[in-house]
């Protein structure tokens, strides 16, 4: 059987495993039980009854959330002219364009983030091989292609969080930090899960989100009373 260290029993006490938690409990549990020395991540995780080897079940989209994630966001630009400007003028952290094109194939990636306007693609798509398995290809359907780089990198800078569902059908994301309070936390979390429902495919059937929960980068999981934050769940 394996043991516990102090700290997970810790964190693990008062917290029934079976329960799901109304959205503000769940939010107050999981802050509470946070006791590491840095402001840990709040993580959402939830399952979808989609299958995204299918095309018409691919889940995806970009969440501008109300109150920041509480990261700093590191956003590369590629562009020319006066949209490169345009793009250092916003706060952007790398701007460039055959330069940039030239340095992201040999390896160099410092930042978490990519824009690029739609001329640019043509170079850009030559990148798939290494920006498409880190999820930092431009694609119009997240606003990261687009004519309006300033728009997109303060919305990148002010806390836009992208989702993609991944192979089991879960789709996670960071919604803040533990020193957020509760009700920052609570309405960046019922936008995540908004946003999801409205990228709901028109493949998925039955009952889109099977499961929501909740925990802090070292704490324990729970999870969420869907009825506290409500819609979802009807068969399509």
């Amino acid at each position: 059987m394996s043991k516990f260290g102090k700290r997970i029993k810790s964190a693990r006490e008062g917290i029934d495993r079976t329960k799901a938690y109304g959205i503000e409990e769940a939010v107050k549990l999981v802050k509470s039980k946070a006791k590491t020395k840095f402001d840990e991540t709040i993580d959402i995780a939830m399952n979808l009854g989609v299958d995204p080897k299918h095309a018409d079940q691919m889940v995806r989209g970009v969440c501008n959330l109300p109150n920041g994630s509480g990261r700093t966001v590191r956003v590369a630009v590629f562009a020319r002219g006066a949209k490169a400007e345009e793009a250092k003028a916003a706060g952007a952290d790398v701007v460039g364009a055959e330069d940039l094109v030239e340095s992201v194939s040999k390896g160099t990636i410092n930042f978490d983030r990519c824009i690029a306007t739609p001329d640019m693609m043509g170079l850009v798509g030559r990148l798939g091989k290494v920006l498409g398995p880190r999820g930092l290809m431009p694609n119009p359907r997240v606003g990261t292609v687009t004519m309006d780089v300033a728009g997109a990198v303060n919305g990148a800078k002010g806390g836009a969080v992208e989702f993609r569902v991944e192979k089991a059908g879960i789709v996670h994301a960071g919604v803040g930090k533990v020193s957020f309070t509760e009700q920052a936390l609570v309405e960046n979390i019922r936008a995540f899960i908004d946003a999801v429902n409205k990228a709901r495919p028109t493949g998925a059937k039955g009952t889109y989100i099977k499961r929501v929960s909740i925990k802090s980068t070292m704490g324990p999981g729970l999870r969420v009373d869907q009825s506290t934050f409500g819609g979802g769940q009807s068969a399509a």
